[in-house]
């Protein structure tokens, strides 16, 4: 029986995948760190050699848990309960990275589909915009209690990105596309500012200069002054930018486009595209129409992303079910780690568990 050239493809394309991950376990076996990945169809967290790709561990969440925060020491990690379609979640999963077992879970009440998360660093508090109250909420991790509540007054306040002194957050809504500039020190909201069409992605440069926002439903970056708000440059992207991270030096800006299935890499100084590096296409079985994004039809649906240092970027495939690693010098993909079902959120720790589970 003679197989379709677009099967053969994805199985040569799964063979090589298998290979890559074979000669990754070989080759690399000193501990670089873990990769903490959310799987929202699976209600799961998968612990990840950085490595191997070896599954160290998998942990239970709430229902379907969307992004992964993780603290500036590296010792915890958040995990946000968004909830399906039917019921609204309103919880965080709470991990100890080094024994990888879950901590706690922190009830939010009323503030439902938590999503977009910052780690306050020097601190055990953690930033959570919930789209259910129109809320970016200050969570204190170890008293499990709610020590702010910021009203961003934008529907589905999704993402959200704070200046590296932790003076002021910016929160993207995909309804309005505005972006709500909130002060952190007096917990009042200061300004709205128009991104684009369905704001999303987001990040503040490390030198706190900078807001950059992907805008989903126009297929643009927006760039901002973080200080005086005005706007600086409005830059063409791929197909539904979707999520966005700075390199730690600050020199590149990477964004995840979910539709055309690929990474793009931005030079920052001059603010123009350097690469789009492709995702794997995914298998044939990932045709199950009950998956995010179902319509967006032949393409991996790259969405998490998580920049370790500045020559490596991971980025989660939530329909190939696969973490892909990118070597940002080479710009080319040098490996793919299965992680569960649909990918989503994506963390990274450099503390090393005391053993697998």
């Amino acid at each position: 029986m003679k197989k379709s050239f677009a099967t053969i493809t994805a199985i040569l394309m799964l063979v090589l995948m298998t290979a890559c991950v074979g000669s990754l376990n070989q080759v690399e076996s000193t501990f670089q760190g873990v990769l903490i990945v959310s799987n929202k169809s699976g209600n799961d967290v998968h612990f990840i050699d950085r490595a191997s790709g070896e599954v160290l561990a998998v942990l239970p969440t709430g229902i379907e848990p969307h992004e992964v925060e993780v603290s500036d020491d590296g010792t915890i990690a958040v995990v946000c309960n968004y909830g399906n379609r039917e019921e609204p979640g309103n919880s965080l999963s709470v991990y100890d990275v080094a024994s990888l077992t879950l901590i706690t879970t922190i009830d939010l009440g009323r503030h439902t589909r938590p999503h977009g998360m910052q780690w306050i660093n020097g601190t055990r508090h953690i930033l959570v915009t919930a789209e259910g109250s129109q809320s970016l909420l200050v969570v204190d991790i170890e008293s499990r209690k709610i020590l702010m509540e910021i009203q961003t007054q934008e529907d589905v306040s999704h993402m959200v990105a704070a200046t590296p002194d932790f003076k002021k957050a910016f929160v993207p809504s995909i309804r309005t596309g505005n972006i709500a500039v909130l002060n952190l020190e007096t917990g009042k909201l200061t300004d709205h500012i128009y991104s684009g069409e369905g704001a999303e992605g987001i990040d503040v440069s490390p030198d706190g200069k900078e807001v950059w926002v992907t805008n989903r439903g126009e297929n643009t970056i927006t760039v901002f002054d973080a200080e005086s708000l005005k706007r600086l440059a409005t830059i063409p992207c791929a197909d539904f930018p979707i999520r966005a991270r700075f390199t730690p030096d600050g020199s590149r800006f990477v964004v995840s486009n979910a539709r055309s299935g690929d990474m793009a890499v931005f030079d920052v100084s001059s603010r123009q595209l350097v690469a789009r590096v492709k995702m794997m296409p995914p298998p044939p079985s990932a045709t199950d129409q009950t998956r995010y994004f179902a319509e967006f039809e032949g393409t991996s649906i790259p969405i998490g992303l998580v920049v370790p240092d500045n020559n490596t970027v991971y980025v989660a495939n939530t329909r190939s079910d696969v973490v892909t690693r990118i070597d940002l010098e080479k710009l080319e993909i040098t490996g793919h780690f299965a992680a569960g079902k649909e990918p989503d959120g994506i963390g990274f720790s450099a503390v090393k568990p005391d053993k697998k589970q």
